[in-house]
């Protein structure tokens, strides 16, 4: 089996690549191979590989300048996802493509199920609404994995701008009034890779059925509730964190950002568990994981 991942130099994708490697040869390509920006290319790229899987994980997620560069920010994240779907359609591949809990306002007091009506509030949400329904316009196998508060050991992520700011402030202010689920990058992968692993080998058996499923870690949290939780396992881990950090809660009002983000990006497992089997584990028990491996990267 042929797994060709797009975007494999992102948080998920670079996890991906280990991910992915019991089920068959994985095509591992960055920006460099496949720039989703470069529309006449992406086809021709993806046919040449003639992969049985393709896994999407290149996006535009720059959500601030999104507000500047909403036409690129669509071409990538909607259009070229629409070229993807088509493509894999034509080749009879297998595609697995990510989302987001920016499909939805954030509005809703419970977490957010595959039914509800997205309503994106700025336009990064909009380009990634555009990718869904570009691939349920297409008609191909394709499954779309929503998810969100993502972070890894490497790249730029919440995680990795806590533990800088920590090494230059004596005080973080951070935003409280905000819920989610953060994931670690590698859970999104191997539950991905399991995902892919039950699809290939029922895909013979019986008809393929679509669908959008929400793949978050389990419990909630604040991203306030988040920081506090890296600076005291940065703190538990031997060098990594040597000076105290205060950290303060504040609403959203008070941070300073252009872009209204939702309040509230929960999203509910249920729909992923009955069909794959596939639950997530608690947030602080990856977290816990993932700062093992900040800890031993920073020692090497």
């Amino acid at each position: 089996m042929r797994l060709l991942i797009t975007g494999a130099n992102g948080q998920v994708g670079w996890e991906l690549r280990r991910s992915l490697l019991p089920l068959g040869e994985v095509i591992a390509f960055g920006r460099a191979e496949c720039d989703l920006a470069r529309l006449t290319d992406v086809s021709r790229i993806l046919r040449e590989a003639k992969p049985d899987i393709i896994i999407n994980a290149a996006a535009y997620t720059a959500v601030d300048l999104a507000e500047d560069e909403e036409a690129l920010a669509t071409l990538i994240n909607g259009t070229a996802v629409g070229t993807i779907a088509e493509t894999a359609r034509q080749l009879g591949a297998l595609l697995i493509h990510y989302s987001t809990d920016y499909v939805f306002d954030g509005a809703k007091d419970t977490a957010y199920t595959e039914d509800d009506l997205p309503h994106p509030i700025n336009a990064y949400g909009r380009s990634k609404l555009a990718g869904e329904r570009a691939i349920e316009q297409c008609g191909g196998q394709a499954l779309i994995l929503r998810t969100g508060w993502v972070y890894a050991a490497r790249g730029r992520n919440f995680l990795r701008t806590i533990l800088h700011l920590a090494q230059e402030r004596d005080e973080i202010r951070i935003i409280a009034d905000q819920s989610g689920a953060p994931t670690w990058a590698r859970e999104i992968a191997d539950a991905t890779a399991s995902i892919a692993r039950q699809v290939q080998q029922g895909r013979e058996k019986y008809a393929f059925q679509p669908g959008i499923f929400n793949l978050t870690a389990a419990g909630e949290t604040s991203w306030f509730g988040f920081a506090q939780a890296i600076i005291d396992q940065a703190a538990a881990q031997p060098g990594l964190l040597s000076r105290k950090i205060k950290i303060l809660p504040i609403p959203s009002a008070d941070y300073p950002v252009r872009v209204a983000r939702p309040k509230n990006g929960r999203l509910a497992g249920d729909r992923v568990r009955a069909r794959f089997g596939i639950a997530l584990g608690n947030w602080q028990q990856a977290l816990s994981r993932c700062m093992a491996e900040v800890a031993q990267y920073s020692a090497a």
